[in-house]
């Protein structure tokens, strides 16, 4: 870093009081305080393990909602977590959440100048942040996803290929239902919500050609309100199975636990397994999918050993390791021996092989 000299102008010696000498002190005592002070703009960051070591890999994430939102966020922290097990003594770990991409660039420039090596935009939304910071740092490697494209030499992607998820889902989806009426709740039709959404209802087609499927989108991945208001009006016009992609599906899964349809037969399927474990997951979600972060993170590192920065798209399903499924323990008296049978050959099928479901077929306007 450049040394800057300021010439202040030189002002003719001021006699002061007392008072106004312990002031200076008071204020000099003050700045030079602050300037030792290390900045921080991070709307909440923290450390969840450090080390020195000097085979470590740095790696920091920069999230849009927080790090327990029982979705997209929590499921790349927890594979972060996850990863520092695999991985011991390996992985240094940052985080920065509520960050909207207008505010993202001063966190990562902070990791940048930190000397963080890898530097994780997690959502589609910090794209041109990430192709702008990668510009400006090319010896960091910089992350977003999801997104199949293949960027900069220093810039990874990461695709979930999440139609094989909602397959399974789908298929639970088309077998319990009652009224034939299955509702999905998305965030936005792209990524791999898209592919979610998609792969559901060929999952429910599969297995249950005449049920009815609505599909509708909030426009947000975050907006928990309206992903409840939409799935409050698919129950009210008969819907008894549904699900939902991203952070915002937490608004839905509590719309299906509401009291007044606690007489109902209703049921959810959650896109993340730590649905399971919370209050109105334990009493109604039946099943979840859960992406497993620890395998793209480990491939950072394995990729910084080689030297290789990016310029790759790193997929995720259920061949390689990156997707995990549950069923809910509590609700196994749902679980037929029928339905067991059909999700376990899904499940054998997609690890078997990847990219086997054409997901890219389905209209959602010709449901």
């Amino acid at each position: 870093m450049k040394k800057v000299s300021i010439k202040l102008p030189v002002k003719p010696p001021v006699k002061a009081s007392i008072g106004q000498k312990a002031a200076v002190v008071f204020g000099l005592v003050l700045g030079a305080l602050i300037m030792l002070a290390p900045v921080t703009v991070f709307a909440s960051a923290g450390k969840p393990e450090s080390t020195t070591t000097s085979n470590v890999v740095k790696i920091a994430l920069i999230i849009e909602n927080t790090i327990d939102d029982k979705g997209w966020c929590q499921a790349m922290y927890d594979g972060i977590l996850e990863a520092q097990k695999l991985l011991p003594g390996r992985i240094e770990f940052s985080y920065s959440e509520k960050m909207l991409p207008v505010d993202a660039g001063s966190a990562a420039r902070q990791y940048a100048a930190q000397g963080y090596h890898i530097i994780i935009g997690h959502g589609a939304q910090y794209k041109n942040l990430i192709l702008e910071m990668a510009e400006e740092f090319p010896n960091i490697t910089f992350a977003f996803g999801t997104s199949a494209e293949i960027g900069p030499k220093n810039v990874f992607t990461y695709m979930p290929e999440s139609e094989e998820t909602g397959c399974l889902n789908g298929i639970i989806a088309g077998l319990l239902t009652k009224s034939n009426i299955i509702g999905y709740v998305g965030p936005v039709d792209g990524g791999d919500a898209a592919r979610y959404g998609r792969g559901f209802v060929l999952g429910v087609q599969k297995v249950n050609p005449e049920a009815k499927i609505m599909v509708a989108h909030t426009g947000s991945f975050s907006d928990f309100v309206k992903a409840g208001e939409v799935a409050h009006s698919q129950i009210r016009n008969g819907s008894d199975i549904l699900t939902g992609a991203s952070q915002q599906a937490i608004g839905a899964l509590r719309a299906v636990s509401d009291d007044a349809y606690r007489s109902q037969y209703l049921w959810w399927l959650g896109q993340d397994l730590a649905q399971l474990n919370t209050p109105e997951g334990k009493a109604k979600c039946i099943a979840a999918s859960s992406y497993n972060y620890a395998a793209v993170i480990k491939g950072f590192v394995e990729k910084h050993d080689a030297g290789i920065k990016g310029g790759e798209c790193i997929p995720m399903n259920f061949f390689n390791g990156g997707f995990v499924f549950q069923y809910n323990q509590n609700l196994s008296g749902e679980i037929s021996p029928e339905l067991r049978a059909q999700v376990d050959a899904a499940l054998a099928a997609f690890r078997k092989a990847p990219n086997t479901i054409n997901w890219n077929g389905v209209d959602y306007s010709k449901l």
